[in-house]
């Protein structure tokens, strides 16, 4: 039998949704918390993220890196609590360049970062500063280095990670930074928050009822059948369909959808070694192509886009254990914003075009383009605001919130967004960076000036 009142109901159980659910319960004492998607939890867009976390991101102030070594302290308790029930490992991230203005770049950015809290950073030009440079080990997280270590001398970067490029002149590796399992991670918070009695229920939130300003109703169908909650508190987290239910309540969610997809590459001859960190190529690529299919790409009106030069940002990380022969790629090189569908749509030709973008990152992977075998391709939606900060907090609506906008960082901010999410219906301490996330910054006047210094894809990879 469907509940009829509940203390909270949450629209969504992605990682938003169930970081509020196991917040308000576990940490809150609040057990009726109704937890309310049409889908089974964690699987629109939470499970097809890359289930990557990290604390080095760009200012212009300390908000993202402050606000992301909250989630990744959280994120370590909880291993800690769980025996690592999650896999949390910290290798890194690998940024490489052949540019020496990128290079450059990485030096001034990289100072900047860690001065904003990310950690220390220790510059390493020469083959003699090879001993101070060491790799973090491929499991685990605790008593690594965190900072960053930027890597100037060619052959330095060539000694630890042979199977690049040697167009590559410098290399930046933030520490704290690495991956999860974002399933279950979410199968523990979940089963930990049922523990303290919230309800989890396979329906669609049809409709909110709102009288005198508050939040009196939420609409659900389970079944074919309408049943009315009573409820005083809506949480809506419901990733790329924040704006649709910001509409049941007459509020206009300022934020658009990317479609991010990545694929999954059986790299069956071992070319990338299973305990390197996940590594990202910044410079521009024009992919690799021989005469005969240039010529039949020029033949094809729709596919010369592909001999044009693609951005910089193809990246790849190791997936599953250290058994696993999947490398999984990622390459956003069109952030167009569209109104999301289900299932997505994928340009058809995205598994060729990051592959042929990895040659140039891993030449080693040129094998795969002669030998060929599907590839699978998924991925989901990043819903982000203008300035790609998410939104956490009350809507103004009474009794409603918000808690979305995660855009492509939602595992590794879950931690810290539940509990500020938390804190806003408990009404407990709201920590300091809790207005930076608000709908209401928007009015501020000061922080519309710091939008003046953020971009759009600001710390997106």
């Amino acid at each position: 039998m469907l509940p009829t009142s509940a203390d909270v109901v949450i629209c969504g159980a992605g990682i938003a949704g169930i970081t509020a659910a196991y917040t308000l319960s576990v940490c809150h004492d609040i057990d009726n918390v109704l937890l309310v998607d049409e889908r089974q939890p964690m699987t629109l867009t939470s499970d097809k993220s890359t289930e990557c976390y990290r604390n080095w991101w760009p200012g212009p102030d300390d908000t993202m890196v402050r606000f992301m070594n909250r989630s990744i302290d959280l994120l370590e308790a909880l291993a800690q609590e769980s025996n690592n029930y999650f896999g949390l490992t910290r290798r890194g991230y690998v940024f490489l360049t052949s540019d020496p203005v990128q290079a450059e770049r990485y030096r001034i950015d990289a100072m900047r970062i860690s001065a904003l809290g990310a950690g220390p950073l220790r510059i390493h030009q020469t083959q003699e500063d090879d001993s101070s440079y060491t790799l973090s080990p491929p499991e685990g997280y605790e008593n690594l280095p965190t900072g960053a270590d930027l890597v100037l001398d060619p052959k330095l970067i060539s000694n630890r990670f042979p199977f690049i490029t040697d167009n590559a002149i410098a290399m930046l590796h933030p520490r704290r930074c690495g991956w999860l399992s974002a399933q279950q991670l979410g199968a523990y918070l979940l089963e930990r928050a049922r523990e303290k009695g919230i309800r989890f229920i396979n329906a669609r939130v049809c409709d909110v009822n709102v009288k005198h300003g508050q939040v009196e109703q939420v609409i659900i169908q389970h079944e074919g059948q309408e049943t009315t909650v009573e409820t005083r508190n809506f949480i809506v987290c419901a990733g790329p369909f924040l704006k649709n239910v910001g509409e049941m309540l007459g509020i206009t969610v300022p934020v658009e959808n990317e479609l991010h997809g990545k694929i999954a590459l059986r790299d069956e001859h071992k070319i990338i070694p299973r305990e390197s960190p996940l590594m990202l190529w910044e410079d521009p690529i024009t992919l690799p192509w021989s005469e005969d299919e240039r010529e039949e790409i020029e033949s094809t009106p729709e596919s010369q886009y592909l001999l044009e030069q693609f951005p910089g940002g193809v990246h790849f990380k190791p997936e599953g254990s250290l058994d696993s022969p999947i490398q999984l790629a990622l390459w956003t090189y069109d952030t167009h914003t569209q109104d999301p569908v289900w299932p997505p749509i994928f340009d058809p030709n995205y598994a060729e075009i990051v592959l042929r973008g990895l040659v140039q990152l891993v030449p080693g992977l040129e094998i795969y383009l002669k030998k060929r075998k599907p590839i699978t391709v998924d991925g989901g939606y990043y819903c982000k605001t203008v300035e790609n900060r998410p939104l956490i907090g009350p809507l103004p609506v009474e009794g409603a919130y918000v808690y979305g906008a995660l855009s492509g960082f939602g595992i590794m901010a879950g931690m810290a967004g539940g509990e500020l999410l938390g804190a806003h219906v408990a009404k407990t301490a709201l920590p300091d960076y809790a207005a930076y996330f608000s709908l209401d910054r928007y009015q501020d006047p000061d922080y519309r000036l710091l939008m003046d210094e953020l971009v759009r894809a600001s710390g997106q990879l």
